[in-house]
């Protein structure tokens, strides 16, 4: 094994009812547990979403309302899916930007709290796209040399991320080959939320990456501008980007 761990990694890929992070749910999720010496458990499990899954997300996935409607909601397995990933890195493709957020916002709704501050987190998209500009499919194909069957298959999916990251490890040994060195080559920044509408600047300082306030400090708007503090936690915006702001704005108090 190429990867060098220091605890359990968790490849992870989800299928949902759409690309929204704040409100689309999960339909499907697998999940590769890589143990510190080299052991593969996978878990994969198709889940209702409490929501109609749009045609369009459908011709994606293939997964239709009738496919979930007797599985168990995320409430129902979020206790031991949290004891699944207890102590464990994380690694996905497109992961950062996505299913990260989006398996955060299920938890928070679900009312697990799980501490994902304290993980690391190996978005093998990020590498691929530094270093070759494809997509998973072409990916698998270059650093595998193998043609993905089943692509959008969660399970499928999350197999291939792991492999081609084994694959990258082997190709580039400027990236590391620890979860540390990894996760620092893939970070698309310094984000404060999961979502990115909250970074750090250059001094450490919290600040919006969107709207009119782009670029400021996140504290001095709320000083400036309660209502703008309001305002977000009215709108819809993910639910961990609100626990955020709320900590900042306790922290000014």
């Amino acid at each position: 094994m190429n990867l060098k761990l220091k605890r359990p990694i968790v490849f992870f890929d989800l299928e949902t009812t759409g690309v929204d992070t704040a409100t689309d749910r999960i339909v499907e999720i697998s999940l590769v547990k890589i143990g510190v010496d080299g052991t593969k458990s996978v878990k994969t499990r198709r889940i209702n979403p409490e929501m109609h899954i749009p045609e369009e997300a459908t011709a994606v996935h293939g997964i239709t309302d009738d496919d979930v409607k007797d599985e168990p909601t995320f409430r129902q397995i979020a206790k031991s899916l949290a004891q699944y990933i207890e102590g464990c890195d994380f690694g996905g493709f497109n992961s950062n930007r996505f299913d990260l957020p989006v398996l955060v916002e299920e938890f928070m709704r679900a009312g697990v709290d799980v501490d994902f501050r304290k993980r690391k987190f190996v978005d093998v998209q990020t590498i691929f796209h530094r270093k070759e500009q494809r997509t998973l499919v072409a990916a698998y194909k270059f650093y595998c040399d193998k043609d993905l069957e089943n692509a959008h298959s969660a399970e499928a999916d999350t197999l291939a991320t792991y492999e081609v990251l084994e694959a990258q490890i082997e190709r580039y040994p400027d990236i590391g080959d620890t979860v540390e060195k990894l996760a620092e080559f893939s970070s698309t920044g310094m984000s404060v939320d999961f979502a990115g509408r909250i970074a750090l600047n250059d001094k450490g300082e919290e600040i919006f990456t969107f709207g009119k306030y782009r670029g400021q400090s996140v504290e001095e708007i709320f000083r400036k501008e309660p209502s703008y503090y309001k305002w977000m936690m009215d709108g819809d915006f993910p639910q961990y980007t609100k626990k955020v702001i709320t900590e900042i704005r306790l922290r000014i108090k």
